[in-house]
């Protein structure tokens, strides 16, 4: 399986991202900030890394530097705020692949995985990087949608029972990390009122309280 790093200090972007690679078979772990991140990479050697660009401590560049220099074969990917040619000429330096503007969105992170090979990077620096206004003009496919859509009405089954089956346990972890990734996905892919309800139960959950009605409220939109 394919394993990805998400890094990004803003928790529901760095969720929104890993659930997105999550539903689309990747191994994901995720990272608050670089120095985090750093520490993972001495125990796993991803074949994916994105990165959010301005983050406390090093920027995500800074960090993919480093990796570089730590003999790091990874796709680099940089999210970012702003999409100046000066951030996209750091991002290339740094060996990332493709420079993409927040919020991303589920087509254009997918269409631009799918359109390169799955192994690792050969590169040191690419040769050219992928800019932002090119990836967004680009044409989605709607078999891209289709297939994203599919994808998430496969995993949908398996979130919500894990959602049901913390709250029933009391395991308040899973709900939360379960509702998350639920949330995120649910959003990207068009469906506001699942990815609403998820937010609400995982908030709850983090406060020790594990909201058996919102769950039932889940329960029946997923059916739906």
């Amino acid at each position: 399986m394919l394993t990805a790093l998400v890094v990004d200090d803003e928790a529901d972007a760095r969720t929104e991202i890993a659930g997105l690679l999550r539903l689309s078979g990747w191994q994901v772990r995720e990272a608050a900030d670089a120095a985090e991140a750093l520490r993972q990479s001495l125990y796993s050697d991803p074949d994916l890394v994105v990165t959010d660009q301005a983050m406390p401590g090093a920027s995500g560049t800074a960090m993919l530097h480093r990796l570089r220099r730590r003999g790091s074969r990874a796709r680099f990917v940089v999210i970012t705020q702003d999409g100046s040619a000066d951030v996209r000429e750091e991002s290339a330096a740094a060996g990332a692949e493709a420079c993409l503007v927040k919020p991303v969105g589920p087509q254009v992170l997918m269409n631009f995985l799918h359109s390169r090979a799955t192994g690792a990077a050969v590169q040191e620096t690419p040769s050219e990087i992928r800019e932002i206004d090119d990836l967004h003009d680009a044409d989605i496919e709607a078999e891209m949608q289709d297939r994203l859509e599919e994808m998430y009405a496969a995993a949908l089954p398996g979130r919500l029972a894990a959602i049901v089956d913390g709250a029933r346990f009391g395991n308040t972890r899973a709900v939360v990390a379960a509702a998350d990734s639920l949330a995120g996905t649910s959003g990207q892919l068009g469906h506001p009122d699942v990815a609403a309800v998820c937010r609400s139960i995982a908030a709850d959950a983090r406060r020790g309280v594990l909201a058996h009605a919102r769950v039932a409220e889940l329960e029946a939109l997923a059916r739906d």
